[in-house]
């Protein structure tokens, strides 16, 4: 059923008055009542009596009237509630993070994000690129921060928006023997053994990031950044530091470059679901993810 014919139907209902319902509509008095004549040949019944001076409703046209109410009432609410989302009056983002982007990439700019759109609800699940894909994949997130090393490959499910390109810095004691150069050689480690967080997913992140060839010395696994960074600092060993994380380093540790013929980066995107309609605040969280990424190549 046409929705103009009961919004007509429903003002000549208030107004009794064709020639008022008109002048309420903009419509001229026929185009009003051509449109009552098509809603009654359309439900089989008559709604309206004609009287000498205006019109009353029928006891068929008393049972549609609320109900015509109802849809263009609902109709209403959903354009009020679509229009808020597209304004961002309303809503949810929900963001994934790897590890180290949670160091300070992505809170800035959740809060550069909510101060513009406090009325969006935020959430933010920290994960590994493989697991936030997955979340991608069913629904259960609307962008994630995820990390690549320059030779990955991405399923093409996903399409990705690249943030940055990041840097794998070596942090050292501050007692070591390379602390007080500033950029250091992977040669120069080579006897030095590597903290890492996992016996085999951090192993096939330094292969993907390192030059062909260097193979790290793995002494010590320590699954969390406070006791791996802590094992560095008691002088047990060396670690790479993704420049994200560098906020979270502690003073008795010195960040090295590597030499630009060593050096490891690995790029930074923001994905979403190739082919999937965007949300109104996703498209936004993303200017503020490249705010937020400009701000830290500029400091780094």
């Amino acid at each position: 059923m046409d929705t103009q014919l009961l919004d007509v139907f429903r003002t000549v209902a208030r107004y009794r008055s064709i020639t008022a319902a008109a002048r309420q509509l903009r419509f001229t008095q026929s185009a009003v009542s051509r449109q009552i004549a098509a809603l009654e040949a359309e439900v089989g019944v008559r709604v309206f009596d004609r009287l000498p001076r205006g019109v009353t409703l029928t006891e068929e046209g008393r049972a549609l009237l609320p109900h015509a109410e109802a849809v263009l009432d609902r109709l209403t609410a959903a354009q009020r509630d679509l229009d808020e989302l597209r304004g961002l009056g309303s809503g949810r983002l929900r963001v994934g993070a790897f590890p180290t982007a949670v160091a300070a990439l992505v809170p800035r700019a959740l809060a550069s994000f909510r101060v513009t759109h406090p009325r969006v609800a935020l959430s933010l699940v920290e994960g590994t690129t493989p697991t936030l894909l997955d979340r991608l994949a069913t629904g259960d997130a609307d962008v994630a921060v995820i990390s690549s090393p320059p030779t990955g490959l991405i399923d093409d499910r996903f399409g990705l928006h690249h943030l940055l390109d990041e840097r794998l810095l070596v942090a050292v004691a501050r007692e070591h023997r390379l602390a007080a150069r500033g950029t250091v050689r992977l040669a120069d480690l080579a006897d030095d053994p590597f903290i890492v967080g996992s016996a085999t997913a951090e192993e096939t992140l330094l292969r993907a990031s390192l030059p062909t060839g260097f193979r790290p010395r793995i002494d010590i696994v320590a699954a969390e950044w406070i006791g791996k960074l802590g094992c560095v600092a008691a002088g047990l060993g060396v670690a790479l530091v993704p420049a994200l994380a560098v906020r979270g380093t502690p003073p008795d540790i010195v960040l090295l470059r590597l030499h630009r013929d060593d050096e490891s980066v690995r790029q930074v995107f923001a994905a979403t679901v190739a082919g999937r309609a965007r949300p109104p605040a996703v498209t936004q969280f993303l200017t503020h993810l490249d705010e937020a990424a400009r701000d830290f190549g500029e400091r780094h």
